[in-house]
């Protein structure tokens, strides 16, 4: 069976273990998990195709889980962009 990858939180400016979180390396594990994630379900995709998958429900997660990371990575990179052309308009 597969198991949903654990978001992390982070609370505020600092991560989880109390030091702070730099943003890129936040970027950089939240597109890992992104790729395993992918990963995960191509592999599921595959195993279904051959008729070497057990159950069908394991690769309907998987399949599922790998769409609402896609979305989210895509929306969280839209509010960044949004960000980015928000601070470009400030006059100095």
């Amino acid at each position: 069976m597969v198991t949903p990858t654990a978001v992390p939180t982070v609370a505020g400016p600092q991560g989880p273990d109390g030091t702070g979180a730099e943003f890129g390396e936040l970027l950089l594990d939240g597109i890992e998990r992104l790729e395993s994630v992918q990963t995960n379900a191509d592999q599921l995709a595959v195993k279904a195709a051959t008729g070497d998958l057990d159950s069908m429900h394991d690769y309907t997660i998987a399949a599922t889980e790998a769409s609402v990371t896609t979305q989210l990575t895509v929306a969280v990179r839209n509010r960044a962009v949004e960000a980015f052309n928000e601070i470009m308009r400030m006059q100095v």
